[in-house]
């Protein structure tokens, strides 16, 4: 039974849209602690784990649990860089694996605060902490990748998953290696879907039978990602959105093409 009055009665709370990338808020400070000791872990287990990630000393003078010790772990958390707060929450999780119910507690609850936060990072197994776009994005990479695998195009399948750890990057996200891994997924399936293993995306865009006018807009993605993904310009940077987007359509376009050609077979 789920521990909240709110999800067993059906009052969810609707996604937040998503605000924050590169940060982290006192909210996400504070919850990375709070949510580790609903796990089961005390503040002394917690502040080894965060001193380990920043290499600090414990303060020797701070030995009870509360509120000296928790003091010191909630201090630690609110003056550590912001990306840091993700790598503790990523180490504190991985710690849990001894107990599977108390791992999948603190990646539930890690899960639900970035949502009603609109944090845009999500805690997936067992990968760590990946970049969450909106759920479009969410369902096509996902789809993607279990589209691939069901039909056995590894490579294609892990041009994906390279191109959402580029996205997730932290404190840079390699957006550019985002865009170049999601156009490589879909060149991976098209020299599988023509037989074609020599050839450029480019030069196979006209074998893929791609209807009208979708063969034109997929041309003009795959020029899009060959000046901006493949050609780096100095001092050149992408938006999160622009990265989203283009790995997107690159999902959605992996997931049209094996699917139609299963559909032919």
């Amino acid at each position: 039974m789920s521990r909240y009055f709110s999800d067993r009665h059906g009052f969810g709370v609707v996604d937040a849209p998503i605000c924050v990338r590169e940060d982290a808020p006192p909210a996400l400070r504070y919850g990375v602690a709070e949510i580790a000791n609903r796990a089961g872990l005390s503040p002394s287990s917690i502040r080894t784990i965060i001193c380990s990630v920043l290499f600090e000393t414990p303060d020797s003078s701070n030995w009870s649990e509360y509120p000296n010790i928790c003091d010191e772990v909630l201090r630690l958390l609110q003056d550590c860089r912001w990306y840091k707060v993700y790598d503790i929450a990523e180490t504190i999780w991985r710690n849990l694996d001894h107990n599977y119910e108390e791992q999948a507690l603190f990646e539930s609850e890690l899960n639900r605060l970035f949502l009603e936060k609109g944090i845009g990072w999500e805690l997936k197994s067992p990968i760590g902490i990946v970049f969450r776009g909106e759920a479009n994005f969410t369902s096509l990479t996902e789809k993607a990748v279990q589209v691939f695998e069901a039909s056995n195009r590894e490579n294609a399948a892990a041009e994906i998953r390279e191109a959402l750890k580029d996205i997730s990057r932290r404190p840079i996200p390699d957006r550019t290696g985002a865009i170049q891994h999601a156009m490589a997924a879909v060149e991976c399936a098209a020299r599988d879907l023509t037989g074609e293993s020599n050839l450029t995306l480019g030069r196979l865009i006209p074998r893929l039978n791609v209807p009208r006018p979708l063969d034109s807009a997929l041309e003009k993605l795959w020029g899009y990602a060959s000046e901006h993904g493949r050609h780096i310009q100095e001092g050149a940077q992408y938006s999160a959105a622009e990265a989203e987007l283009v790995v997107s359509i690159a999902c959605a376009v992996c997931v049209f093409l094996v699917q139609r050609d299963d559909e032919l077979r």
